[in-house]
């Protein structure tokens, strides 16, 4: 059985060519992929992540907002029982990954990260869930 990954727009960020890309990366990978679609509340997210029983979730954030938004998904998802790593791709500045990580979220991508890069960070994220 494959992997799940549930991957996302939060927030009012209507660019969505890069999380196209990462879902199409992700299932030539072998993955199952669930696209929730744009303008998603942390809200929604974590509720699909635990409707759908995925192995990850991946946020693409090119808003600016993700010091706010990544950290309330990871928040919604603990709140709601369970420990779904979350990775965060897009403009994140190298300034906040360290910040990212203390809030939870298990991994980030930066921009420029290959197709290589991104499996690679998904896979390992499931793999230390156990």
């Amino acid at each position: 059985m494959s992997e799940r990954v549930l991957v996302a727009k939060v927030g009012l960020d209507g660019h969505d060519r890069g999380v196209k890309v990462v879902a199409r990366i992700l299932r030539d990978a072998g993955f199952e992929v669930i696209y929730t679609g744009l303008f998603q509340t942390p809200d929604t997210v974590a509720a699909a992540a635990v409707d759908e029983d995925v192995d990850a979730i991946g946020l693409s954030m090119l808003s600016g907002a993700h010091m706010t938004l990544a950290p309330r998904v990871v928040e919604r998802v603990r709140a709601l029982g369970v420990d779904i790593p979350v990775v965060v791709g897009g403009i994140i500045p190298v300034r906040d990954v360290a910040k990212l990580h203390a809030a939870g979220v298990a991994g980030v991508l930066t921009p420029g990260a290959t197709a290589d890069e991104v499996v690679a960070l998904v896979r390992s994220v499931i793999t230390a869930r156990g």
